[in-house]
């Protein structure tokens, strides 16, 4: 069939791949990405993708750099065999909180990303949840930001018990905009906590601006990494006579210290998607409970390569 698609996968997230393939009723595309004895990356494209449809899933996380690496040389190897259309499925955008020149002499290392994948060779880009929107216009070439949000949704009213009487809380001031959407969707009060930071990763002081007493509580936050504002954000609204609190994550990182913070903090849940790989952090905290979006990227390549709108995506979850 001419101009089919194919989809390959780096190291970072293979399993995530499968099932973004499977759903599709198609096979990985073989190829095969090591590492020589000198840590250089080497890839081998193993079939024709002449003219072909070309989707590459490699996630920002792990060894960061070398996933980076691999999605450059695996772009620039499929453009060299003359494929189609190059589109690269980074489910996490690496670098992406390096998105502006927050201090003197600071690099603006997500441009740097985006410049990279349009040299090398990609036509388009899907990735989730962004850390800040803007990034869009790093780029030359089209680049389609999914939203968790739907899924979230779906979680929220299907797992959370009388939901109607929740509170949905922003840990920041950054993510005022991504925790009123849900609130507002499900008709639900917002509040939201002013933090501190004396260092990066480091919080010195929260304030809670909402009522939350006697009421179940909702942080959404749109990356998890050490969790140290996830743990703080919980004991302040407790302090402040929350019920019961969770979180919904779309990005869990989780380095460090973070399943440590999470197991002794008073957080009921953490529900994360599986934009980055952690079924081993799930063995070690019970309070993990994982969103399956593979569904949306499926149905984003889907319709990219039929030339049919995605919109739809970003209200809905695909069934």
């Amino acid at each position: 069939m001419s101009n089919s698609i194919k989809i390959f996968a780096g190291n970072s997230h293979i399993e995530f791949a499968k099932l973004v393939a499977k759903r599709l009723g198609l096979e990985l595309a073989k190829c095969v990405v090591l590492k020589y004895s000198n840590q250089e990356t080497s890839v081998t494209i193993g079939e024709s993708v002449r003219d072909e449809d070309v989707f590459i899933i490699q996630s920002g996380c792990g060894e960061i750099n070398d996933h980076l690496m691999e999605l450059l040389i695996m772009i620039n190897a499929c453009k060299t065999a003359s494929a189609r259309r190059i589109t690269a499925v980074v489910p996490c955008f690496p670098y992406a909180r390096q998105d502006k020149k927050d201090k003197s002499r600071a690099p603006i290392t997500a441009k740097l990303v985006a410049n990279m994948l349009t040299v090398a060779g990609a036509d388009h880009v899907i990735t989730m949840d962004l850390h800040a929107s803007q990034i869009q216009g790093f780029f030359n070439i089209p680049v389609d930001n999914l939203y968790a949000e739907p899924s979230t949704l779906k979680y929220i009213r299907d797992n959370i018990e009388d939901y109607k009487n929740v509170v949905i809380i922003s840990p920041d001031a950054g993510g005022a905009k991504r925790a009123t959407a849900i609130a507002d969707k499900l008709d639900l009060e917002f509040a939201l906590i002013h933090k501190e930071r004396k260092k990066a990763n480091e919080v010195s002081r929260m304030v809670l601006v909402g009522d939350v007493k006697g009421r179940d509580c909702i942080l959404v936050d749109d990356m998890a990494d050490t969790c140290g504002t996830l743990g703080l954000a919980a004991k302040v609204l407790k302090e402040n006579g929350a019920n019961k609190v969770y979180a919904m994550v779309t990005h869990a990182v989780l380095s460090g210290k973070a399943i440590d913070v999470i197991n002794k903090s008073v957080l009921e849940r953490v529900v994360v998607t599986n934009t980055i790989p952690h079924d081993d952090k799930k063995l070690l905290c019970p309070k993990l409970d994982t969103i399956d979006v593979s569904s949306t990227f499926a149905e984003a390549a889907r319709r990219t390569h039929n030339g049919e709108s995605i919109s739809y995506l970003f209200n809905y979850v695909p069934s």
